[in-house]
């Protein structure tokens, strides 16, 4: 990315993928590298400032993340979080020690105004704390412009040399004001122009792909999700008919999802490309008999996307290039980006495929957040409802259906969550309207699952004996901690109305209220 840019140097804190994001709204490119990252390769980069992150360590402890004190006279502003300015401080010559008192959680904050830092922030602010260390006697030329009843710096300065470390986290949601402060030091101290938006990406990426493809073929497995559709687009602008996308419909997607996407990349759509969609429902019910464990039906899903993928590729013939949907998140959660633990290992990650005859891989939307993603989909003309469609996983309805698949159970479920998402969204729409405002209530996901559970009921005067619909709603900042969405009773009760008078083999509704942790938000 030509851009102008600020370093991320990951220490191993939770909220590394956060405070990126949070640099990318000021619209400022950035990225996250590892603390084992040498001085050299960071100086290289020519970085306009550089944040340290929060980490779990203690940094007065053997072996615990450190980094050169070079990076403190570069001349580059310095901005510490948590572990980051703690490390600050005990590099250059300050103290950090065992608190007597641990903070944990909303905590008032009393900061300095006069500091750039803080510049437009509440004198009295509210601020999200993480710590059982603390600084307790600051390095040679700072100043504490930041304190709480318990901690005597929340934060310090040595504004001659632009240095700043935060003991609270600004990047986390329960910081109002922390999205000011990382302004403040991206916008202002580092002096950055705020030049990256999606519409200068979109363009650049174009001519990127042009000059990189030639007159190459390109294949793109189109799976209809965000990510897949965005990169269809992105490379439909740049190259046309020059890319091949093989939609395989498994028949375990959303209800009218296959259509949908076949609408809008197919031969009746907006894009000038070859689309291959090959209906494979049938192949993957066989395949998926009988079989109730979630990895096992995961592993079946998976083997067989890449059998039909091969099939279709085969067909096609030698591609120049295989086009695939990596995001950032990807990257870092696979542990090639910073130094957070591997969360999971993503398929467009960490190997290239053997099933495929091509030269080379292209992932244009490798350096993006999936927020950024969205952007460049409405800049790309996508309609909205593709765009900001609700996360879906990668096995479908697969693993929305506890116990085996079939093609029955499957309708079920598209049935109840089409209801379900259809009433919530209307909801949602009247809530606004009326209060000219998001209803808080909204959930980030939601979905209907089917139960392996099947019950007695009375429905027409005649028992029945059918299945539960368990509905799914959870808000969540990262998704790697969720809680159950409120959403309003009459609103479930209208959903659970309909779901049962419309959805033949359904006699219950259930809602799920578990939080993550200890559950999860899928239900396999």
């Amino acid at each position: 990315m030509e851009q102008e840019k600020v370093i991320v140097i990951d220490f191993g804190g939770q909220y590394n993928q956060l405070v990126a994001r949070r640099i990318r709204e000021c619209n400022v490119y950035c990225e996250i590298y590892s603390y084992k990252t040498p001085i050299d390769k960071i100086k290289e980069m020519h970085p306009k400032g550089i944040i340290l992150t929060g980490g779990p360590n203690s940094c007065y402890e053997e072996g615990a993340p450190t980094y050169s004190k070079e990076l403190f006279e570069l001349g580059i502003p310095v901005l510490g979080l948590c572990y980051g300015a703690q490390l600050m401080q005990h590099i250059l010559g300050g103290k950090v020690e065992r608190a007597e008192v641990q903070e944990y959680g909303k905590t008032p904050v009393k900061v300095d105004t006069a500091s750039p830092l803080f510049k437009d922030v509440t004198e009295d602010t509210i601020c999200w704390m993480s710590h059982f260390d603390y600084i307790s006697a600051l390095a040679k030329g700072f100043k504490s412009v930041a304190h709480t009843k318990d901690c005597p710096v929340a934060a310090a300065e040595c504004a001659e040399k632009q240095l700043y470390g935060i003991q609270f986290h600004p990047e986390v949601l329960h910081t109002p004001e922390g999205p000011k402060m990382i302004f403040n030091f991206v916008r202002n101290i580092c002096g950055c122009a705020g030049t990256w938006r999606m519409d200068s990406f979109v363009e650049s990426q174009i001519a990127a792909i042009r000059e990189k493809v030639g007159d190459g073929k390109v294949l793109l497995a189109l799976s209809g999700g965000v990510d897949s559709s965005v990169l269809a687009a992105l490379l439909a602008k740049a190259i046309g008919k020059q890319l091949t996308c093989v939609f395989v419909d498994h028949g375990l997607l959303r209800k009218n999802e296959g259509d949908e996407v076949e609408a809008i990349f197919g031969e009746k759509g907006s894009f000038d490309i070859n689309f291959v969609r090959v209906n494979a429902q049938e192949r993957y019910y066989k395949k998926l008999e009988g079989v109730t464990e979630p990895e096992s039906k995961r592993k079946i899903i998976g083997e067989e996307f890449i059998r039909v993928f091969e099939e279709e590729a085969k067909k096609i013939g030698k591609v120049d290039f295989l086009a695939q949907g990596t995001i950032y998140p990807d990257v870092v959660e696979s542990g090639l980006g910073g130094e957070s633990a591997v969360i999971k290992s993503h398929h467009n990650v960490g190997g290239l495929p053997d099933y495929v005859d091509f030269k080379e891989i292209i992932e244009p939307l490798r350096n993006l957040f999936k927020d950024e993603v969205r952007k460049a989909g409405l800049e790309l003309g996508l309609p909205e409802f593709l765009v900001y469609r609700q996360p879906f996983p990668g096995p479908g309805l697969g693993i929305r259906i506890i116990g085996d698949v079939t093609a029955d159970k499957v309708k079920i479920v598209q049935d109840a969550d089409y209801i379900y998402r259809e009433e919530v969204d209307k909801a949602a729409r009247l809530y606004k309207e009326e209060n000219c405002k998001d209803a808080p209530w909204l959930p980030n996901q939601y979905f209907a699952a089917l139960t392996n559970m099947r019950s007695v009921g009375v429905m027409g005067d005649e028992r029945t004996y059918d299945y539960a619909v368990a509905l799914r709603a959870v808000r969540t900042i990262d998704f790697m901690t969720a809680e159950a969405a409120d959403i309003p009773f009459e609103v479930l009760q209208i959903v659970m109305n309909r779901i049962i008078k419309e959805v033949r083999g359904v006699n219950r509704v259930f809602y799920d209220l578990t939080s993550k942790p200890p559950g999860t938000i899928e239900f396999e």
